[in-house]
């Protein structure tokens, strides 16, 4: 038999098709598409999934369940994502779980956000099969997958886990893509980081050779800056300042044993941002202070925890899924 997973992200969309043992046996991946309305993120989706079984040689049909890990706010009734945060205003709803089931021709089509597939993933993957871990995304966006006592909290509509619109900030310094003041988003997202090191610089504008007054400054020309520069420094200081914050606060929330980082930013300057939350954070939390790790997927961790939903019934429990997890690439 075999299963599919996807990944819809802010920034891209990808698929895997995988058999019983979950080892990838197809994949493919394109852009999400910026408009001009939510159909065409649906087309995207459907497209890299045609791309994934024509890989792996099957048709769509062959597969017997998938599981989606998508960016939110989820309708979790009607199986679609309702107005995301860090895609254009102009698409307001992406139906995602009857389109993928008609592609497949099954029911067993299972919607999670993003964090939740990524945390499922971890689990699914890992030796130690964490009962209380948490799984945190630090990309286009911030959210959070959360395991407590064995269990994937998903909330009523699906939408446990959006940390990344956790208020730090009461005095609202920066407007998070949500249209909310003080998000942690809104500081330390890869979408904000530029608009964030902006409002430092225009209320400090020491000299500094990051391009500012640039168009196409970016949260990369920051981290790489870093290390080099006084103001990049300071950025990447404030923004382990409020990463930290932002943890401590699940922290003190779930407990778990285990937090692992994943999405572009961390992935991509793991020393400058798992660093400095590590330090920081033995000042902030009241309880005993988890782990804290880089994800040992990489880029993947979301689409193989949707994989592994479509495995398990979309539950994450390794005891549900019809092969040896252990076999798992």
């Amino acid at each position: 038999m075999y299963y599919a997973g996807v990944d819809l992200g802010a920034t891209n969309v990808r698929a895997v098709v995988g058999d019983e043992s979950a080892t990838v046996l197809g994949s493919d991946a394109r852009g999400t598409p910026r408009g001009p309305n939510g159909i065409a993120v649906t087309e995207a989706v459907l497209g890299v999934l045609r791309g994934a079984c024509e890989e792996a040689g099957i048709d769509p049909r062959e597969v017997v369940a998938a599981g989606i890990g998508s960016i939110g706010p989820l309708d979790l009734a009607a199986g679609a994502v309702e107005n995301p945060a860090n895609l254009p205003d102009a698409i307001e709803r992406i139906p995602l779980t009857g389109p993928v089931g008609e592609l497949l021709g099954t029911d067993e089509v299972y919607l999670h956000n993003d964090t939740n597939a990524g945390v499922i993933g971890e689990r699914f993957h890992a030796e130690r099969n964490p009962d209380d871990m948490v799984y945190l995304t630090i990309s286009s966006g911030i959210g959070a997958g959360v395991a407590v006592d064995g269990n994937v909290l998903s909330g009523w509509d699906g939408n446990a886990g959006e940390v990344g619109h956790m208020t730090l900030d009461p005095h609202g310094f920066m407007t998070c893509g949500c249209g909310h003041d003080g998000h942690w988003e809104a500081y330390c997202s890869g979408n904000n980081i530029p608009r964030y090191a902006r409002e430092l610089h225009e209320e400090d504008p020491i000299d500094t050779a990051l391009p500012v007054g640039d168009p196409d400054f970016s949260a990369v020309d920051v981290f790489e800056h870093a290390g080099e520069d006084t103001f990049a420094d300071h950025v990447v200081d404030q923004l382990a300042h409020w990463n930290a914050m932002g943890i401590a606060n699940v922290i003190h929330a779930y407990a778990p044993l285990v937090v692992s980082v994943g999405g572009a930013v961390a992935l991509n300057n793991p020393d400058r941002t798992l660093e400095p939350i590590r330090e920081k954070l033995a000042d902030m939390v009241f309880i005993n202070v988890p782990e804290i790790r880089l994800t040992d997927l990489g880029d993947e961790v979301v689409v193989k925890g949707a994989l592994a939903s479509a495995l398990t019934g979309g539950t994450g429990d390794r005891s549900a899924a019809p092969g040896d997890p252990e076999t798992a690439e």
